[in-house]
């Protein structure tokens, strides 16, 4: 792999960051998987760097990247090898926290490669502040923040801007050096997509419907309080069925209930909120059952309430199947569905900032959890019922409008949100940030240390404990060399051996016993003179050990 090749990336692995099958299926998740396949399809032939938190994540990486579909040489790294990066130039985190990988990048250096992150989840105690840390963590102009929606920028941006205020106020901070934060769009693999009219009509007899009855289309996670709340939706399609008594109009929902309870919950609110729509669920996580809804659909909605997400793919699958939408005007839909042209917008009203100011105390305190926090806002977020029904009735009454407005939809589709599209933008986003990294000016001189303060290296944090210091003129002295059998037998006794990572093997020692040979008694300094510094920092705490163990003595 070229050393910082343009465009080129190494990847943060997370085990259930790029894959569908878990349990419980998010945005995110979905996202990450849409995301790799792009990433090493544009990769082609060509090794595919992973950097893995864990050892014991290497088949989980192996097997993500095979399903994505690569066949071609695979680079893991663990965290010791984070200078390897390099090698890609850019280090891509499936997540908005930047400032972790930021310090970590310190200690092998700030310009050895770039940092980029996305935003999925902004609205968590630990995204947000992790969005805080960006003002102070060591991240630099050649690192990146991809928000996927203006509306999500707008947002990162009120968090950056009150923690810079307060910063002002309580340090007299001046100067505060960002991340870059473009907005490119998440993708979809729009060939997924297609749908035959065989396949389309197969799909409307399994599900009862003759064809001649419009169907509606929602798909996402099924959960009142954490994406969608029903109400408006079922609202407006009741008034579109009781305006047309002699027409069946029928709702498809197509997603996962986290529990019996939300299930019951939709239940309740179908049967008394629209009682005259005939409705159908589908199982979002059977891929059978997942195309039969999509297939059967005539318009797509999404009248997407929550905080908890910036961009929404549902959407943009609506707009590569040929749907026209129905939509909140709402986070990322403002950007993916053009009002008038591939659907309609729904418009939103949410409360003045100061109204929710007891919700975000409660969820900060503990009062309130996350879902419950985003449950109560979303309760206080107003989709316009009568402009759905508007919308909706339009659709519903004008076949020639739906397949206008899809055709529309489906070339946005292609030409705006396809992967290959989408990751050409984060390829060209890669290259800028190396180009910037190797000639931008550092008009503030070099980052004066290399850990966080807070990730402090323990021995000088815990120095004051001890009554020495080890020096390099402190003298030492060896009596005799111990055997190579006596010191393995030391080093491997159950209370030494769970570290034996840090303490250097009998051959490691090997300059320690040479110099030793050549006069009992050396300074440190002596000892350890000409190493490198990776045998530096090994034997500069073996000579601890050694004083830890007996064989040497300080004198």
């Amino acid at each position: 792999m070229a050393q910082g090749s343009a465009g080129a990336a190494a990847f943060l692995f997370s085990s259930d960051g790029y894959s569908t099958r878990g349990a419980k299926l998010m945005g995110r998740q979905s996202a990450g998987a849409g995301f790799l396949r792009a990433f090493v399809q544009s990769a082609g032939a060509g090794p595919v760097q992973a950097l893995l938190t864990n050892p014991t994540q290497a088949p989980a990486a192996r097997a993500a990247l095979a399903e994505a579909g690569h066949d071609g040489p695979v680079d893991l790294l663990g965290m010791d090898d984070l200078g390897r990066v390099a090698e890609s130039g850019c280090l891509y985190l499936p997540m908005p926290g930047l400032a972790e990988m930021a310090w970590r990048r310190a200690a092998v250096g700030e310009r050895r490669f770039s940092v980029c992150g996305v935003t999925h989840t902004i609205a968590t105690h630990a995204v947000m502040t992790s969005l805080t840390e960006l003002l102070t963590a060591p991240v630099r102009p050649w690192d990146a923040l991809i928000c996927t929606s203006h509306a999500g920028r707008t947002a990162v941006n009120e968090v950056l801007q009150a923690q810079a205020e307060y910063l002002r106020w309580r340090l007299g901070a001046t100067r505060f050096e960002l991340p870059q934060l473009p907005v490119i769009p998440l993708g979809v693999h729009t060939a997924d997509f297609t749908f035959t009219p065989d396949e389309r009509a197969q799909a409307r007899t399994r599900l009862g419907i003759a064809a001649d009855e419009p169907v509606v289309l929602f798909a996402g996670r099924l959960s009142f309080h954490a994406k969608a709340h029903p109400h408006p939706l079922l609202v407006a399609l009741q008034r579109c069925a009781q305006a047309r008594p002699q027409r069946r109009i029928h709702l498809v929902m197509c997603g996962q209930y986290a529990n019996d309870a939300i299930r019951q919950a939709f239940q309740e609110a179908q049967q008394v909120l629209a009682p005259d729509v005939i409705h159908h669920h589908a199982d979002g996580g059977d891929a059978a059952a997942w195309r039969t809804a999509w297939a059967a659909a005539d318009v797509f909605t999404s009248l997407s309430d929550n905080i908890q997400e910036t961009f929404g793919l549902t959407p943009i699958e609506a707009l590569a199947t040929g749907l026209p939408c129905v939509v909140s005007d709402w986070d990322g839909y403002k950007d993916t569905v053009r009002d008038g042209i591939d659907g309609f917008r729904v418009p939103t009203t949410l409360p003045p900032a100061g109204a929710g100011v007891d919700l975000a105390a409660r969820y900060d305190s503990g009062q309130d959890n996350y879902d419950i926090y985003c449950g109560q806002v979303c309760e206080l977020v107003a989709v316009d019922v009568d402009a759905a029904e508007r919308a909706f009735a339009r659709l519903l009454d004008d076949p020639a409008l739906r397949q206008r407005m899809g055709a529309a939809g489906r070339e946005r589709a292609r030409s705006v949100y396809d992967w290959t599209v989408v990751m050409r933008q984060y390829r060209d986003l890669w290259a800028r940030l190396a180009e910037q990294r190797q000639h931008a000016l550092d008009l503030h001189g070099a980052l004066p240390m290399a850990q966080a303060p807070d990730r402090m290296d323990p021995f000088r944090m815990f120095g004051g404990y001890a009554s020495h210091v080890l020096g390099d003129a402190d003298r030492l002295h060896l009596p005799a060399l111990p055997t190579r059998a006596d010191y393995d037998r030391v080093r491997d006794l159950a209370c030494h051996r769970f570290a034996r990572r840090v303490l250097p093997s009998h051959d490691q020692a090997a300059p320690l016993w040479h110099r030793w040979g050549e006069a009992p008694v050396r300074t440190v300094a002596d000892l350890l003179a000409g190493l490198t510094p990776e045998q530096d920092r090994l034997l500069r705490r073996g000579l601890v050990w050694l004083l830890k163990t007996g064989w040497v003595q300080r004198v």
